[in-house]
């Protein structure tokens, strides 16, 4: 029997689970107040004011830190590194630190489970911090890097940790190997992430900060000198931009909204511009998951649908009319990140995955 806390930090929560093996014994989302997080400049400085509420969570379900097997993580965005489930060592935690690819709040949760570890065994416990499928998994195949101009290179970032765990629950699901299969996998999110995964790898994967299908608040592919005229005609700065195109474009740059719901309604509702907003963003999933499907040059199981959005059964219904002649379409809805990791973990400790460390796997670039 292992018992597992797992970490999962957003942008105004820390998702919390405790699990004795497969089963989540207490869920909690520890909401953070906006006028508190308003204090940090950024996320790393938010570190001890995370820990603090997750020890209070710990103390409140009296669970004996030294009996807890593993702390386990969501993954930061680290340098590239393929995927797996990684110990979180000396070298990841001045990684977390000082050479992350973006500041997100999902890299304190390695840094707080490197505390919560050692924390147990000064206890006497015997508890090992993990991380598991950061969204900085990079596992393309070298054609995928290249972008059209050398001066840029394409970026694997993704939201590897929800997909990679799908498709282990659709191979049991259907008796096959994980690692001797090919699923076209498409992650709708308040960011879009469509990629082939061949033998559980993510060879190719549009990264949903710069491209592929607008999603609800993401622009995703931009007609590129339209973009560079926008950014030189002097009435944004740099950082406006990027809030356009990562935070404020998509569903709610057109319809003033991020709640895919509030879309259904206007259309229910005879709305036809809401109507043919959610279209375009259908449409554009569309196409990037046949573009995906040439990746592999069509030699896949299936199709696989998940991630938020894919709650919608009029967002999923209208899809499969455009990709319904692709293949089988399995859709798994929303995201089970906090059992993922769990199961992460426990690969880890019965022995049936290979615990990863870190240095051996890391890539500074990769050409």
């Amino acid at each position: 029997m292992y018992k597992i806390i797992v970490i999962n930090p957003g942008s105004t929560s820390t998702k919390m689970s405790y699990f004795i093996d497969e089963k989540e014994v207490v869920f909690e989302s520890l909401y953070h107040k906006a006028e508190d997080l308003l204090l940090f400049p950024n996320s790393l400085s938010q570190m001890d004011y995370r820990l603090s509420q997750v020890e209070a969570f710990i103390d409140k379900h009296n669970i004996q830190i030294d009996e807890v097997s593993a702390f386990v993580g969501r993954g930061g965005v680290l340098p590239p590194l393929s995927g797996g489930t990684y110990l979180v060592d000396e070298e990841m935690v001045d990684d977390l630190k000082h050479h992350v690819q973006a500041d997100h709040p999902s890299n304190l949760a390695g840094l707080i489970a490197a505390v919560l570890a050692q924390e147990s065994l000064s206890k006497g416990g015997n508890s090992i911090p993990l991380i598991t499928d950061p969204v900085s998994v990079d596992e393309f195949e070298p054609l995928a890097y290249i972008s059209g101009l050398p001066e840029i290179k394409r970026k694997c970032l993704s939201h590897a940790l929800n997909m990679k765990a799908v498709v282990r629950q659709l191979v049991k699901d259907l008796n096959l190997d994980y690692y001797n299969s090919t699923f076209i996998v498409a992650n709708l999110g308040s960011g879009i992430s469509i990629a082939p995964m061949v033998g559980g790898r993510i060879v190719d994967v549009n990264n949903a900060n710069e491209g592929g299908p607008f999603s609800i608040d993401r622009a995703g592919t931009l007609p590129t000198v339209s973009l560079i005229d926008l950014c030189f005609s002097g009435k944004y700065s740099r950082e406006e931009l990027i809030k356009m195109v990562s935070t404020k474009g998509g569903i709610f740059a057109y319809l003033g909204t991020k709640d895919l719901s509030v879309v259904e309604n206007k259309i229910h509702e005879g709305d036809d511009y809401a109507k043919l907003v959610f279209e375009a963003m259908v449409y554009q999933i569309a196409k990037e998951i046949g573009a995906m499907c040439t990746v592999v040059k069509g030699k896949y199981e299936g199709i696989v649908i998940t991630g938020g959005m894919s709650r919608s059964t009029l967002l999923v219904n209208s899809l499969k009319e455009r990709i319904s002649f692709l293949g089988e379409t399995y859709v798994y809805p929303g995201e089970e990140e906090m059992l993922a990791l769990a199961q992460s973990a426990l690969r880890v400790l019965r022995k049936e995955e290979e615990m990863k460390i870190y240095k051996y796997y890391k890539r500074s670039d990769k050409s």
